[in-house]
């Protein structure tokens, strides 16, 4: 009986070790890192529906680029904002301006306006009215150039 209960315990001290190490708070440097890689994803989308809505549509195309924005856009963005990594390098150094960290009224305004530009894209998106996603399209791009004018050091 002890034998079997040997591999049990064991198993469940690497689970409880993996899960310990899964709650330490990842380093400023890879919060960097993900951000710039979540914003990387949302150019990519960004760069598809463009295509889409001044050249040939393909209305499934613009609804996955949509669906990954609103999902990207309600994914809890604000968590890669830590304190610590309002400087320092992910891939690149931080482009982030010192003032989005001690703005967080207007840091949430315009954080919850990307959320609800990119909401009514997909939604829009899903009806296929290329003219429509074109509008909503600027609008939602807009609140991309509100965040990087106040808060985006300028290269």
């Amino acid at each position: 009986m002890k034998q079997s209960i040997k591999p049990l315990v064991a198993a469940l001290a690497v689970v409880v070790s993996a899960s310990a190490l899964a709650q330490q708070a990842p380093k400023p440097e890879t919060l960097i890192k993900w951000r710039q890689s979540v914003y990387q994803v949302v150019a990519w989308n960004s760069a598809r529906i463009k295509a889409n809505v001044e050249g040939t549509y393909n209305k499934e195309e613009v609804i996955r680029a949509a669906n990954s924005t609103a999902a990207i856009a309600n994914s809890g963005l604000g968590a890669l904002y830590a304190p610590g990594t309002e400087q320092g390098k992910g891939w690149h150094d931080t482009t982030v301006k010192p003032e989005l960290f001690t703005e967080g009224k207007r840091v949430g305004e315009l954080a919850g306006n990307f959320a609800k530009e990119a909401n009514e894209l997909a939604k829009i998106a899903a009806t296929g009215d290329q003219a429509a996603v074109k509008a909503q399209f600027g609008k939602l791009q807009g609140t991309c150039k509100a965040c990087h004018d106040d808060f985006k050091k300028k290269d």
